[in-house]
């Protein structure tokens, strides 16, 4: 090209450079996708907590139709057995007569979950909170749905350890969830990715 053609180059034709994205970025002509690394959480969030509620639903399923109204099962000998039972009160058994109350608690406890995933760019924090939204959406289907219905059925468990309160594996969802969130902060970890110093 002489010295001409580049005097009457348009200066309008896009240059191809290393720091033309650069300037693009700076000049904020071009979108660029947000890093892998900071993009919400949220399709794990519901990915765990749809999994844990499909199991939870499809092992209370199969106990009411294969376990109650039967002797228990032994799975590891006297150690831990499968019987089943209907708990009105909260997990392991606990705050019996109560079941209104903890209908609302896992309601108000879905909700905060919900507020939450508008910042969670955390996949810890967004596995935590799915275990909790699983667990929480489980027992509340049982509450809802079983008899006698009316947001105080009684709640389906057939877990049940040795010298221990039986359970099922929408209590376990929660008990882990909740763990791995005052694991997660003793860490400093944030549901938004940042890390906080005490």
């Amino acid at each position: 090209m002489t010295e001409a053609d580049r005097t009457i180059a348009t200066p309008d034709t896009p240059e191809e450079g290393p720091d033309a994205p650069a300037r693009d970025a700076a000049s904020g002509a071009s979108a660029v996708d947000p890093s892998p690394a900071r993009r919400r959480r949220v399709p794990v969030l519901i990915g765990v907590a749809a999994l844990a509620y499909l199991l939870d639903l499809l092992s209370k399923l199969w106990v009411v139709h294969s376990l109650e109204h039967h002797d228990p099962v032994n799975v590891l000998g006297h150690f831990l057995r499968l019987d089943a039972t209907r708990n009105a009160g909260a997990a392991f058994g606990m705050g019996q007569g109560m079941t209104i109350v903890f209908t609302l608690i896992a309601v108000g406890v879905i909700a905060v979950i919900v507020r939450l995933s508008r910042r969670l760019y955390s996949t810890p924090w967004a596995i935590a909170l799915g275990l909790l939204l699983g667990g929480a959406f489980g027992n509340l289907t049982d509450r809802v749905f079983r008899a006698p219905g009316g947001f105080q059925g009684a709640v389906v468990d057939f877990i049940s350890p040795e010298h221990f309160a039986i359970f099922n594996l929408a209590d376990s969802a929660i008990c882990c969830g909740g763990a791995l969130i005052v694991l997660l902060s003793f860490r400093g970890v944030n549901p938004d990715g940042s890390r906080h110093e005490d």
